[in-house]
């Protein structure tokens, strides 16, 4: 009797494998950071389109004033609700996810544009941007950092700060041009956001994950802002720079179209487009041009643009010289750019990358408060006071507070000044006393 013997390659060769498992195909890293930057953008995009619509919505449907503010601002409150709830969700469950399903909310958002059939639907869509918006916002600005190639990465979080007032501005100008050159504008401008969002989806889906699982996402779900202890002074001394900055934009997005049409007695499509389009522009091309300067001294021009941006934009319009409004529009949008810019650049450092999220998500709830809020506040006080003192008073309280950021950001370079001097006394006397 004898006994057969395996050889350990024929065992080998008989044991079952185990199955392999699929690596899911990604894009190229610099190919995801720049999908992902252009996704990103076109948010905002989709956001200013309905700026130089809603003129047209007004005349079409009659609405009140009031009700077109409503309609502007909708947005900002759907996108500050996401936000407290959802904006650190991608620290915990990772970019992707979040990514994903907000671009798909934002799609639908484009559909209900699309078949709107009064202010009502509008108002809803907006809400519902806004919630997509929210919940993509603080997760895109952290991606677009996390995927960008080493060579990039200062880039990286320009963008993260540059996107937003970009995208605002192009997508205004866009709609504007639409809107003088075209009668189904409204369809024609969504239809084709509604594609670029789905180019958007697919971007996300192939990009590669940035951050690791980690436990305490249905936590992070409960409404809350947590900023980093170690960027608190920093976050606090920017509230009144994002303040002034924001409220600049929510004038030249939300009020320059009925401005253009009742006090400039101006009724075109692409003037008011244009006109939206210059703050914000001008904003998104000087965080490019700004981006060598030390992030104090960008935050400290920017506020001084503001100021003066401010100041020549009250007078184009108390004197009723249009020239004088754009000129302001452009000043003030480079003082956007770089105060906003700056601000991002001095906080980022300071989070660890799963607070990064989180501490994005602080930092645009402050910026959409501030571009919401006063927005439809003014808009029910143009009914009982009048266009242009409302108007007025809205761009006083903007001087106000960009005076303050400036005193802000001062101190805070003091602060940082004294701080570098006493380290650098405390290492001097520490290495006489070793020699």
């Amino acid at each position: 009797m004898s006994t057969a013997i395996e050889s350990p390659s024929t065992a080998a060769i008989a044991m079952p494998r185990p199955p392999v498992k699929r690596s899911r195909p990604t894009l190229p890293r610099t190919a995801a950071f720049a999908g992902v930057a252009l996704a990103y953008a076109s948010m905002y995009l989709a956001a200013g389109a309905p700026t130089p619509l809603l003129v047209q919505f007004q005349q079409e449907w009659g609405f009140p004033a009031g009700l077109l503010t409503v309609a502007f601002a909708a947005y900002a409150v759907g996108l500050i609700a996401s936000l407290i709830v959802v904006g650190s969700l991608s620290d915990f469950i990772g970019r992707r996810p979040v990514l994903i399903a907000a671009l798909i909310v934002e799609f639908g958002a484009m559909l209900l544009f699309v078949f709107a059939p009064n202010i009502e639907w509008i108002i809803i869509a907006r809400v519902i941007q806004g919630v997509a918006t929210g919940a993509a916002t603080s997760a895109f600005s952290a991606s677009v950092v996390e995927l960008a190639p080493d060579r990039y990465k200062k880039l990286g979080t320009i963008i993260g700060s540059t996107a937003p007032a970009g995208g605002l501005g192009l997508g205004a100008l866009l709609t504007g041009i639409a809107v003088q050159f075209n009668q189904a504008a409204d369809a024609m401008v969504f239809t084709a956001l509604a594609a670029i969002v789905f180019v958007g989806i697919l971007v996300a889906v192939f990009s590669r994950e940035t951050v690791t699982t980690r436990p305490g996402a249905l936590r992070s779900l409960a409404p809350r802002v947590r900023v980093p202890r170690v960027a608190r002074s920093e976050f606090a001394a920017a509230i009144p720079v994002h303040l002034a900055a924001w409220m600049l934009a929510a004038l030249f997005m939300g009020l320059a179209p009925t401005i253009i049409r009742n006090i400039f007695h101006i009724d075109s499509g692409f003037v008011n487009g244009a006109t939206a389009f210059l703050e914000p522009g001008s904003a998104a091309i000087v965080g490019f041009v700004l981006g060598r300067f030390t992030p104090r001294r960008t935050t400290l021009i920017g506020g001084v643009g503001v100021l003066v941006g401010t100041a020549v934009i009250v007078a184009g319009i108390a004197f009723q010289v249009l020239p004088l409004l754009w000129l302001g529009g452009v000043i003030g949008g480079i003082g956007f750019g770089a105060s906003f810019s700056g601000a991002m650049r001095i906080l980022g450092p300071l989070a660890q990358p799963h607070e990064r999220a989180e501490l994005f998500a602080g930092v645009f709830l402050v910026a959409y408060l501030s571009f919401g809020i006063p927005a439809i506040i003014t808009g029910q006080l143009v009914g009982p006071l009048g266009l242009l003192p409302t108007v007025l008073a809205y761009g006083a309280a903007i001087l106000l507070a960009a005076l303050v950021g400036l005193f802000t950001q001062l101190r805070q370079a003091r602060r940082a000044a004294t701080s570098a001097t006493t380290t650098t006394a405390t290492s001097a006397t520490a290495a006489a006393t070793s020699a």
